[in-house]
């Protein structure tokens, strides 16, 4: 039964490690999609400022202009002008994090620090799962052993003390 439970710890080992071993696959995944996203709210944002530029006011004259305009639709175009501005700072400072993070794990750690939510969720619905081949995705896969297994190895150990023991027949 020992050998048993043993091999079941090192299948869920395993499982672990697979499943750890994702993280930095989607750390890579989410980093492509914010850079598409920074690249368009920055084409966006620079049409925004020409406009402006063009009828003599700078970006943030323009967005409160737009704000204050009677007209809804203008006012919203305006509130909606000043949060793609406010993305495009937020998702570039993050983008700035990923390309600085350092040492093992640090692109995982920088995006469950401080995720864009949309983004992450439309990366999780995309998400395709991959073998890692990089350092940060074989040191993950390690962890997620480790962690699984020496769980089971814990929980399997509990169990064997609290359950009662049989009684070895006597040789009379």
């Amino acid at each position: 039964m020992f050998r048993v439970l043993r091999t079941l710890g090192l299948a869920l080992g395993l499982f672990g490690g697979a499943v750890g071993a994702q993280g930095p696959e989607f750390a890579q995944q989410y980093s492509q999609r914010l850079g598409g996203t920074v690249d368009e709210l920055k084409r966006v944002v620079a049409t925004f400022e020409k406009d402006a530029a063009e009828t003599g006011n700078t970006r943030d004259g323009a967005v409160d202009r737009l704000r204050q305009n009677q007209d809804a639709l203008v006012a919203r175009r305006g509130a909606a002008a000043r949060e793609d501005i406010e993305r495009l700072r937020s998702l570039s400072e993050q983008q700035r994090a990923l390309q600085e993070a350092g040492g093992p794990l640090g692109r995982l750690t920088v995006v469950l620090r401080n995720p864009d939510m949309a983004l992450a969720q439309a990366t999780y619905r995309d998400y395709q799962p991959a073998v890692p081949t990089t350092a940060d995705g074989l040191i993950a896969g390690f962890l997620g052993f480790l962690a699984t297994w020496a769980g089971w190895r814990l929980l399997s150990d509990l169990v064997r003390r609290l359950a009662p023991r049989r009684r070895q027949p006597s040789a009379a």
